[in-house]
Order: C-alpha cells, then sequence, then structure tokens
C-alpha cells in the first residue's frame, strides 16, 4: 500500500518508529505492524533488511522523484 511503502521510505532513511509516527500521524503500534507486514510480504526480517531492500529496489529514488506508481510494483 501507499502507506507501506511510506513507513518503508521512513524507516531506509533511517527514522525510528516514534518519528515516523509523529510524521505520519499514526500510533508507534501502528507503524510497527507496517513494518512487520512489509517485512512479511518481502521474505525479511530486520530494519537492516528493509532498509538494504529500499535501497537496492530503487524504492528511495523513486520515492525521491515521486513515482508512487513505479514504488508500487516492488511492495
Amino acid at each position: 500500500s501507499a502507506r507501506e511503502r511510506e513507513v518503508l521510505v521512513l524507516l531506509a532513511s533511517g527514522h525510528t518508529n516514534q518519528e515516523i509516527a509523529n510524521r505520519v500521524h499514526l500510533s508507534v503500534k501502528t507503524v510497527e505492524t507496517y513494518r512487520a507486514r512489509i517485512a512479511e510480504k518481502l521474505g525479511l526480517r530486520t530494519r537492516a533488511e528493509l532498509t538494504r531492500f529500499a535501497h537496492d529496489s530503487g524504492i528511495m529514488t523513486m520515492q525521491t522523484l515521486g513515482s508512487a506508481d513505479a514504488a508500487s510494483k516492488a511492495v
């Protein structure tokens, strides 16, 4: 989902769950749930693996350029 992509980009940018929650107006628990769902969908387990995926897949670049359609294919 678009929200999952947003959380992934913020996570990969080094933000804490609390910072992400504050930025996107969600509870920390909801951010943790999004992170868990993303990890499950991608078969990843750690924050480091999610960060590497975001960088390697180009989501970080696509998000910077505003290409939500391209990024949505990755998650």
